[in-house]
């Protein structure tokens, strides 16, 4: 976790993905970029597209630039390697472009959820990088005074398709020495014996190194509400899910489990791309 990308809009909850991911670069000896994308209207699009400053859009700018540097000043980055990044492009479109380009290892984002409509159609940008991330993905719901992962929730049927994201997940779990709390949640719908999944789960877990791990059955009415319940039970400080990214109408359809835990979930999720 050498390179963090924080998007931030200046908001509170910016503020919290912020002092998490200040927190993890220094245990990591890593590096912040800060990124704020600047969304203008169509017409102030196509003005920088042909290389005229308008005002408009240098008043923007300079705005975005003072708010970074007061930013990067914030007490909670003493001693943490910084840089900015200010981008003329859609939020979404921006973070994924620089993620790539500076070979970001996570992306920590602020979230306070949607709901109702705003959920099914549109959506939060977090959502959108949660189901197209290459890179695991860190969404904050709310202020952490000290991101310390002592009991990490992973959540997951543990299919063949699985095991290449769980390397990530061991070693994100390795890296802050997190006891890996592996849970199968069983549903009325895809219900498995206790003998069964305990197979699958150990046949699972046999081809990799955890330092601590425990694993776990669960059983519940559907799996985002196994996945929340089990986390509050144990007293979790993580939650991690994988996503298979689906997009179109198979997104809508299907939905997403891991993008349904980031808008409705209060602990911090962490998502790893199938």
């Amino acid at each position: 976790m050498k390179k963090i990308l924080v998007p931030t809009d200046f908001s509170d909850y910016a503020h919290y993905a912020l002092k998490v991911a200040a927190e993890i670069a220094k245990k990591n000896n890593g590096e912040v970029i800060l990124l704020h994308m600047l969304e203008l209207p169509h017409q102030a699009g196509d003005a920088i597209g042909s290389g005229h400053d308008l005002p408009e859009i240098m008043l923007f700018k300079n705005t975005a630039i003072s708010r970074l540097e007061d930013l990067m000043d914030d007490p909670c980055l003493d001693g943490v390697k910084v840089s900015e990044v200010i981008q003329f492009e859609l939020a979404f479109d921006g973070i994924m472009n620089i993620s790539k380009k500076n070979n970001v290892d996570l992306v920590v984002m602020g979230s306070h959820g949607a709901s109702g409509f705003k959920e099914m159609f549109i959506g939060s940008n977090a959502e959108k990088v949660v189901r197209n991330s290459e890179i695991p993905v860190l969404i904050i719901k709310k202020e952490q005074e000290n991101f310390n992962i002592d009991k990490f929730v992973f959540a997951s049927d543990f299919s063949e398709e699985i095991k290449k994201p769980f390397e990530k997940v061991v070693e994100f779990a390795n890296e802050f020495d997190a006891e890996l709390n592996l849970v199968m949640i069983n549903t009325p719908s895809s219900f498995k014996p206790t003998h069964v999944a305990k197979d699958i789960m150990s046949n699972f877990i046999s081809n990799f190194n955890i330092r601590k791990y425990s694993t776990h059955i669960y059983n519940d009415t559907n799996v985002e509400n196994g996945v929340l319940n089990f986390a509050n039970y144990i007293d979790a400080d993580l939650i991690g899910m994988s996503t298979h990214g689906r997009k179109g109408l198979a997104h809508f359809f299907n939905g997403s489990i891991s993008e349904d835990l980031v808008n409705h979930a209060v602990k911090p999720v962490v998502t790893f791309k199938i």
